[in-house]
């Protein structure tokens, strides 16, 4: 579902039409970058802040007309000049990645979906931007399944998100709701102690539930999309919902279980690719 270690760039590689692989992979490498000064190492938070202030600057040098200072912003400048990339979008992951620095409850879904809109949703318009894609169907559709991917990573990652933290103390990071979790009667006693009770599993049932709406949602992008783009696509989303039935089958017992896909799962995935969207 994911391409080595930025999970939110929704692109399965081989596929992509050879004239589209070095914007793509420009696009990539700023994400996956921006990504890691934010959540890797054992930077303290403000330290973090100001890599992905040094990162933003670049995109404002870029905007001038000027040339970057280094490898993976000057080979993003060849890309945004040469396709005519939107800027405020990969402004607006540089926004989503800040705040993860930051920010580590989510009080509603609709501040979640936000989150999403900044943190996922501009790849998948970057793709479109590309493939000269921009009716506003096609957009929308396309956030949805960017939406519904950075969802799914967060249900398959809730342990490992509950141990990161950006200055190490816990608690770490918590993405589902807190309106949900007060509904279902969750604390974070269930994540720090591990505790997949009745409770537990009923939230994440109906986290999976949404997860999969959303998606199907957007569903019809894949199947409209032409050529290798569509194929490429339509992997991405069975691979998604590949995960959220994984999760599933460990009855959301994704403290011992992390769902993932293996070597396995891929001839099915292509079959229901062919099948469906």
């Amino acid at each position: 579902m994911s391409v080595e270690h930025y999970e939110n760039f929704p692109v399965a590689s081989r596929l992509m039409p050879p004239a589209l692989r070095e914007p793509v992979a420009a696009i990539y490498w700023f994400a996956r970058n921006a990504d890691d000064l934010a959540d890797e190492g054992e930077a303290v938070p403000e330290a973090r802040l100001a890599a992905l202030e040094h990162c933003r600057e670049q995109l404002r040098i870029i905007e001038r007309g000027g040339q970057p200072d280094d490898v993976i912003h000057a080979r993003l400048a060849r890309a945004v000049r040469a396709w005519s990339l939107p800027l405020p979008l990969l402004h607006d992951l540089l926004d989503a990645f800040a705040q993860d620095v930051v920010q580590t409850r989510y009080a509603d879904d609709a501040e979640l979906m936000d989150y999403c809109r900044r943190s996922a949703n501009p790849i998948g318009r970057l793709l479109l931007c590309l493939y000269k894609v921009d009716d506003a169907a096609s957009l929308q559709q396309s956030d949805a399944i960017c939406s519904a991917l950075q969802l799914i990573n967060h249900w398959q990652d809730v342990a490992i998100d509950w141990r990161k933290n950006a200055d190490g103390v816990p608690p770490g990071r918590i993405y589902m709701p807190q309106a949900h979790m007060t509904r279902f009667g969750v604390t974070e006693r269930h994540l720090a102690q591990a505790d997949c009770d009745a409770a537990f599993r009923a939230l994440m049932k109906h986290l999976v539930d949404s997860a999969r709406a959303l998606m199907q949602s957007g569903m019809p992008l894949a199947r409209r999309l032409p050529g290798r783009v569509g194929w490429e696509l339509r992997l991405v989303v069975q691979g998604g919902l590949r995960i959220l039935q994984r999760i599933e089958q460990v009855d959301y017992d994704v403290f011992r279980h992390r769902p993932k896909l293996g070597r396995a799962d891929w001839p099915l995935i292509g079959l229901r690719s062919l099948l469906y969207p």
